[in-house]
């Protein structure tokens, strides 16, 4: 039985060796494929029972060595919407609706490392085996997931990719210092008001007209500018300045530039007071009155200037502005989608507003190594992985390129040349065994 079992180790040999050889040219001919994970093989030995001193080395048997978790490395792409994984983790993906691309398994849920995703003309995010990306749709004003789903695929709708209306302004977020005595350009005169504002600039109803706009500006102080917005997407600066009115308490009113209906500044809500320690009395907002805001002819929405507490007196000379921002927006026109690291799919307009739409779905597997590969660099669970749960998935989402496959195409050329020798003296095992055979054959004629 010795030359007839060599023959039949040799041949366990060959097919294993063979088997290696299958995915050692798989994992190269895969090597630039985006995401691919090699797989790698193992060999056990088959030892038949036998005495103990009768035992021998036995054949051998080959298996498949996934590596699944092992990642390639992150290559730039300069596409937003091209996104790799760092950490632990798949991307859910699938059959996007009435898709008839062949390589694409029909499954419910598939999961892949492949990340180079491009929108198609539905709006779905599809990587290059045709797979379409899974995730939360997010209401584009609250931010909350929305009821509708569409399957639950992300697919970003026309709407989204079109135009996005504009908001009008309705608050400013002010944060000021006040000087306890301000150095206008009357402050250095003669004039009878000195630190205060020029009396006789300022209307009864709390407006400047155009003719005291220059004495109104001798005794008032500059206090910032900011871009405010109306329903139909007009755009304008509204300047503001600050006129000290009294003291014990210090009282101060707050102006805009108008230039509308005659008037060249307009009061905003009522005084402003401080304490003798220069913290605010009151009050905390102001609001325009009336509602409406008129500049430069172009009518805005009601206004409310929000101090937040962040408005003071102090010993210095002039205005000083802190923070000075607004809500609302213009028109804007699509610019493009972007991937944040926790996965948040946002699009991104002209006007420099950023929107997010939906979230990407991330999943991890108790043994990632134990999913069934299909086509198209994607995965499917299987008993032994584990069903997919987002708490194994541990990694962070780059955006501006993939992960390229995790093939080292040195280390398998010299696995290639082992795999080749090993095969060549399995087949010298079987010429040797045949010409004992034949030797033995010979003695018996």
């Amino acid at each position: 039985m010795g030359s007839f079992g060599s023959l039949l180790t040799a041949v366990s040999g060959l097919r294993a060796q063979s088997f290696s050889m299958q995915n050692i040219s798989g994992n190269i001919a895969n090597s630039s494929t985006p995401g691919f994970k090699r797989v790698d093989t193992s060999f056990a030995d088959l030892v038949p029972e036998q005495p103990l001193a009768r035992q021998v080395s036995g054949s051998v048997n080959s298996f498949s060595r996934a590596t699944n978790t092992l990642s390639g490395e992150f290559l730039p792409t300069n596409l937003d919407t091209n996104i790799a994984l760092n950490g632990d983790g798949f991307f859910a993906v699938g059959q996007r609706p009435s898709q008839t691309s062949s390589i694409v398994r029909q499954s419910p849920e598939l999961y892949t490392r492949r990340g180079d995703f491009e929108l198609d003309r539905q709006g779905y995010l599809v990587n290059g085996a045709g797979y379409a990306l899974r995730g939360t749709m997010l209401d584009r004003e609250t931010g909350l997931p929305v009821a509708t789903q569409n399957g639950g695929f992300i697919q970003i709708s026309q709407e989204l990719l079109g135009r996005l209306d504009p908001q009008p302004t309705t608050t400013i977020d002010y944060a000021v210092d006040l000087p306890t005595n301000p150095t206008t350009t009357d402050s250095g005169t003669t004039a009878a008001h000195g630190y205060f504002v020029n009396p006789a600039s300022v209307q009864p109803g709390g407006n400047v007209l155009e003719a005291d706009a220059e004495a109104f500006l001798r005794s008032t102080l500059p206090g910032g500018s900011v871009t405010v917005y109306n329903s139909v997407g007009a755009i304008e600066s509204m300047n503001l300045r600050w006129a000290r009115t009294a003291d014990g308490p210090d009282t101060w009113q707050l102006y805009y530039e108008s230039n509308s209906g005659g008037d060249a500044w307009r009061q905003i809500g009522v005084d402003v007071t401080f304490n003798a320690d220069g913290s605010l009395n009151g009050p905390a907002t102001l609001t325009t009155a009336p509602a409406v805001v008129e500049i430069n002819d172009i009518d805005f929405q009601e206004v409310t200037i929000d101090f937040g507490g962040n408005i003071r007196q102090l010993s210095v000379s002039s205005v000083q502005p802190g923070l000075l921002e607004q809500d609302g927006y213009g028109v804007g026109r699509y610019d493009s989608v972007a991937v944040s690291e926790e996965g948040v799919v946002s699009v991104a307009y002209s006007n420099g507003q950023v929107v997010p739409v939906a979230e990407i779905s991330l999943v991890g597997f108790y043994a990632p190594n134990a999913l069934r590969r299909v086509d198209g660099g994607a995965f499917e669970a299987t008993r032994e992985s584990g069903d997919p749960s987002v708490a194994f998935a541990r990694a962070t989402v780059m955006s501006g390129g993939i992960e390229s496959s995790n093939v080292d195409i040195s280390e398998e050329f010299a696995k290639m040349i082992v795999t080749q020798q090993a095969y060549t003296a399995n087949t010298r095992v079987i010429s040797t065994a045949q010409e004992m055979i034949r030797d033995v054959l010979n003695v018996v004629r």
